[in-house]
């Protein structure tokens, strides 16, 4: 078959036999594939020590077989070998990837989700930025690029567009995917009140360039409200 490139991110990896692997591929031209590495010097050429360490990125050469690409060539462009001695930074590096896995579909266009997990592993590096920030970032930042973003700007109920200056009487409902205003929300069973600090912020989030998305902090009580509506949705 003729050799195909792509530049992907190396999600996962699993032995196939005692010399073999199978890796899983986010790559800005094919979307999410997999790929057949034969031989053991190949395969750990494409998945040193762990995924992360050179999670972006690499360029890879593969050809087509009957039921999966084969690797033929891979070389790196960007190593991120700190990352594997960052505790809990690894950790949350690998829910990323898992993540990222979760919503790749071959065939689809992954330079969005391929640019935010740059960004968001040297986040992870950054000293200066809470992990749990990044995390929540992440999440919402990953709703928006794959389409399933909670109702952040309108009433998810009547469809009202709420000012920020209304937050101290706005709730976020996970039945009804958003934000509600005060009189739609009376019908809510699992409304929560969202302070005007986290929805501001979650706004931010939703909107905001790649190059300032992990440029801002925020009070402990806005994180948590953050965490807590995001592990609703």
């Amino acid at each position: 078959s003729d050799l195909i490139t792509v530049q992907g991110v190396v999600l996962s990896a699993m032995p196939v036999g005692d010399y073999d692997k199978r890796i899983v591929l986010l790559t800005r031209e094919e979307g999410e594939i997999s790929v057949f590495c034969q031989g053991s010097e190949t395969a750990e050429q494409s998945v040193h020590g762990s995924s992360l360490t050179r999670l972006y990125s690499e360029v890879f050469t593969l050809y087509e077989g009957r039921t999966s690409y084969n690797l033929n060539q891979v070389s790196v462009q960007i190593y991120f070998v700190e990352l594997a001695t960052r505790q809990p930074g690894v950790y949350y590096g690998y829910y990323f990837l898992e993540l990222a896995d979760y919503f790749g579909k071959e065939g689809t266009d992954e330079k969005e989700m391929m640019n935010l997990l740059y960004v968001t592993i040297k986040a992870i590096l950054n000293p200066h930025i809470e992990d749990r920030l990044v995390r929540c970032i992440y999440e919402l930042r990953t709703m928006v690029i794959q389409g399933v973003m909670p109702q952040l700007f309108q009433c998810a109920g009547c469809g009202r567009e709420l000012m920020e200056e209304e937050t101290g009487e706005l709730f976020f409902s996970q039945d009804e995917h958003g934000i509600l205003c005060a009189d739609c929300s009376r019908m809510a069973m699992d409304r929560k009140r969202i302070s005007a600090a986290a929805l501001y912020a979650m706004r931010y989030i939703a909107v905001s360039p790649l190059a300032k998305l992990y440029t801002f902090t925020v009070r402990d009580d806005v994180l948590r409200d953050v965490q807590q509506i995001n592990n609703t949705v």
